[in-house]
């Protein structure tokens, strides 16, 4: 699961310590799944639920070994920002993104203050470099990977029509209005599907991510001494998830559209318990989160389908 900049779930993203056997993947080596909660104590509740070994996932027979005692539960910190340090991403395309008379940059400015008030030391200016050799070598490794893993979770499936990405492919259009393929192209599955397996160029991608990771990522979180980095959008997810660092997002407040802005933080490998000591605490603090406008969420049915619509309290 990717990280969404968001402000009405909390959304969650733990590299390799999650079972994800049934998981339709895109890149099993990229990709993790977490959960996505109204609040921090919710989803961690989730996480200690969810995190494990299986033998089904080779990635978690290593990761599971740092799954602390007593699970994360105890993280739940409500003075965890007491004692952090914190770098605000400016590059690539974060913070640096809103204009000085902006709401979301007044909405951001306070929320630092308020981290500060709560303990936190904030170093300002971070800037990841090579950004644009990580998104190359980052979109063909997950091409190839897409292909590869997709294809495994197709093939083993106990019974479907649907056996390969190039199933896929011919069934979208057969159904190119039901899919919308128009509106919704099928790019990245036709770009996918014209690797065959993990090529010597697909290994150079993938050693080259790894070197970008450590001299990228991991050098300035050491340098820095940060526990974790804030960032905003959506920028910096392919930086963690080459890296298989964890991350976790966090409501803000809303701008003028009343749209949801969303803080974000992340951390190097298994750092997930200092991070929700941050993002639990930070929660506290702030206390962001709005629930759903109406008393009642209606979900309109297809015509045809039933006059009657599914009614779902707010929660």
């Amino acid at each position: 699961m990717k990280c969404v900049d968001r402000a009405v779930d909390q959304q969650y993203q733990w590299q390799q310590t999650l079972q994800r056997s049934g998981v339709i993947p895109i890149s099993l080596r990229q990709d993790s799944v977490g959960p996505m909660a109204r609040t921090v104590e919710d989803a961690v509740y989730v996480l200690d639920v969810i995190v494990g070994k299986d033998e089904k996932d080779e990635g978690t027979v290593n990761a599971s070994k740092h799954i602390p005692e007593g699970g994360y539960a105890q993280y739940l910190n409500p003075r965890g920002l007491e004692g952090k340090r914190l770098g605000i991403l400016r590059y690539p395309d974060s913070f640096n993104n809103f204009p000085e008379n902006s709401v979301e940059n007044a909405t951001y400015q306070q929320l630092f203050q308020i981290m500060r008030d709560q303990g936190a030391t904030l170093v300002d200016d971070i800037v990841i470099e090579n950004t644009e050799e990580i998104y190359e070598n980052e979109m063909i490794a997950l091409l190839a990977e897409l292909k590869r893993d997709l294809n495994s979770y197709l093939a083993n499936l106990v019974s479907s029509p649907m056996r390969s990405l190039t199933d896929l492919i011919i069934f979208n259009y057969k159904h190119y209005v039901l899919e919308k393929i128009i509106e919704y192209p099928q790019d990245m599955f036709l770009d996918a599907n014209k690797f065959d397996g993990i090529s010597k160029e697909v290994q150079e991608a993938i050693s080259n991510l790894e070197r970008l990771s450590k001299d990228g990522f991991e050098k300035i979180m050491k340098e820095k001494k940060l526990d974790a980095l804030i960032y905003v959008g959506q920028k910096l997810v392919p930086f963690l998830a080459v890296g298989g660092y964890p991350a976790i997002t966090v409501p803000g407040g809303y701008n003028n559209e009343n749209m949801p802005l969303g803080v974000s933080f992340g951390g190097l490998k298994y750092s997930e318990p200092t991070l929700i000591e941050i993002a639990y605490s930070f929660e506290q603090a702030t206390k962001k989160r709005r629930p759903p406008p109406d008393d009642v969420i209606i979900l309109q049915l297809p015509q045809g389908r039933s006059s009657r619509a599914a009614r779902f309290n707010k929660y």
